[in-house]
């Protein structure tokens, strides 16, 4: 084992002791609302019961059924909404999230499979959506369940270091941390693992790096096998790991900024510029209008491919590539009845791989959903453009959420049918695959629905995706931001919560901002309040 004997009698102790704290949370005392909460604390209480009564849970992590309701009060952000199906998708991915945390002699893990899998690494680990897992984790109560999982990552490997699977797949990992210490707050924590994305990032370039400054990889090692564009041999310059390694760079750079590194700061922001410029100019296909996969042969593919939208998830793409979006609205490109597709529905090869083996050549995938909605935010809080709108990310988002449903229960999986909604691995492999841990959901009703977007500063910002014509209500209270607790309401006339009309946030139980209409709101959490 990578650990000293006496960590791991520590780590021991403090499994035990988590073990005891959630078999007590099985048979607590009825939760109560908070006193300065809109939504109570038990809020999601009747849709855990109906998650529970569906489930047989075959599969048991650190936190059972019978602990779910309480851990979901005592650490998610709580949402109220119009739509039930939204508000009952919302809460199950929190309630699939808990069942994925596993204690472990090397700290509490997040899974990706519920089962055992052959390619997993110690504790069945993935690191394919570590990204995700970040990202939606982010948002809990428990700041330390991350804090260790990624300990797990770069320091509870071989002699401390990382863990020989981290490179089994790419990510975006650097850059979700520096998502999530603007949500904590924890500077020292992101500080305090610089050296080790540092020597990350210097891995990945010994692995993966060309002679033209680009990074190779193969379509299995992106989580995206069976694709249009590749295979799971080939070596293409391909829009996922480039993307990656600029958001990655860039999040470096900023860390060291804040860490008083200003050498390395420079380094990583100079690697992140160049690496964008060069990856533009490679991928960027100015007659189809869209990011594509560069092919061994030094050629483009001739497919578009939903991760032609990462450039702007890691501020690669710019004003003069906004029209490649026109595909999401498109039905012969990446629009679909159930979903965004992951290939363009035009393409002679769409859905042409067969099913069962993990193919993206069209098929829906939940983990590429996530990415191009959080893509799509980007564009639409960005500069003025008329290819893609908030109404569109609306409905896209309204449908991600319908999807999640099997035989008239709540279900999340690995990939579905454009068309019909249908899962598609079913059979003995449909017991890996449900509570497929490998995408977003709650951080796009967080950061792109009610807006919260979290900054550099001691600032909040809210920006609702809600067009203006839509829900005439909705809540999200109880979100941990830098020490403080959040509420996001908007109630067009004033009556559904009986507080106030419009939009407000408020701050530990006080408004510090409102306006009439829905918008841009920013509170300063240091100095007072402002509105944009």
């Amino acid at each position: 084992m990578s650990i000293s004997s006496g960590r791991a009698s520590e780590l021991a102790k403090g499994f035990v002791a988590r073990v005891s704290i959630v078999a007590s949370l099985a048979v607590g005392a009825a939760v109560a609302p908070a006193s300065d909460a809109i939504l109570p604390r038990d809020h999601s209480a009747n849709f855990v019961k109906r998650f529970n009564a569906a489930d047989n849970e075959s599969a048991i992590n650190l936190v059972p059924n019978a602990a779910a309701a309480e851990w979901i009060a005592s650490n998610t952000p709580r949402f109220d909404c119009p739509s039930g199906r939204f508000v009952e998708t919302y809460y199950y991915r929190w309630w699939t999230y808990r069942k994925h945390i596993k204690a472990t002699p090397d700290g509490r893990v997040l899974t990706e499979f519920i089962t055992p899998v052959s390619h997993a690494g110690a504790h069945n680990t993935i690191a394919c959506a570590i990204g995700h897992h970040i990202a939606e984790g982010r948002w809990l109560a428990d700041k330390a369940l991350l804090d260790e999982y990624l300990r797990f990552w770069f320091t509870e490997g071989p002699n401390g270091g990382p863990q020989p699977h981290l490179h089994k797949f790419s990510g975006w990992i650097a850059a979700a941390i520096d998502g999530r210490r603007r949500v904590t707050g924890d500077d020292a924590f992101a500080i305090d693992l610089l050296d080790a994305l540092v020597a990350d990032y210097y891995s990945w370039e010994e692995e993966r790096l060309l002679p033209s400054g680009l990074f190779w990889q193969r379509d299995v090692a992106d989580g995206m096998e069976e694709s249009i564009s590749g295979g799971r041999h080939v070596q293409n310059v391909r829009p996922t790991i480039n993307s990656y390694m600029v958001g990655n760079a860039r999040a470096i750079a900023h860390i060291a900024r804040d860490a008083g590194r200003g050498e390395v700061a420079v380094e990583f922001e100079e690697k992140a510029n160049t690496l964008a410029a060069k990856s533009v100019e490679a991928m960027w296909d100015a007659k189809a209008n869209f990011f594509k996969v560069r092919l061994e042969s030094d050629k483009l593919s001739d497919a578009r491919e939903a991760i032609g939208y990462l450039p702007w998830l890691h501020g690669l793409a710019g004003p003069a590539h906004s029209e490649a979006w026109r595909q999401t609205q498109d039905h012969d490109g990446f629009w679909a009845p159930a979903g965004l597709t992951t290939a363009e529905r035009r393409h002679p090869s769409f859905r042409t791989r067969g099913v069962g083996t993990c193919e993206w050549d069209g098929a829906v995938w939940p983990f590429a959903t996530s990415q191009t909605l959080g893509a799509m935010a980007v564009v639409l809080r960005g500069p003025e453009q008329t290819n893609v709108t908030r109404r569109d990310y609306f409905e896209h988002l309204i449908r991600y959420a319908a999807s999640h449903q099997r035989d008239g229960v709540a279900y999340i999986g690995e990939y579905h049918d454009e068309v019909t909604g249908d899962w598609l691995i079913t059979g003995e492999k449909e017991k890996r695959s449900r509570y497929y841990n490998h995408s977003t959901f709650c951080d796009l009703v967080i950061t792109g629905l009610a807006g919260v977007i979290p900054q550099d500063d001691s600032r909040v910002v809210v920006d609702p995706m809600l067009p203006a014509d839509a829900w005439d209500w909705f809540c999200l209270d109880g979100v941990p931001y830098r020490g403080r607790q959040l509420c996001i309401l908007w109630d067009r006339d004033g009556t559904r919560y009986d507080r106030i009309a419009g939009l407000s946030v408020w701050i530990d139980g006080k408004m510090e901002a409102h306006s009439p209409q829905l918008g841009r709101l920013a509170v300063n959490l240091s100095r007072g309040t402002s509105s944009e």
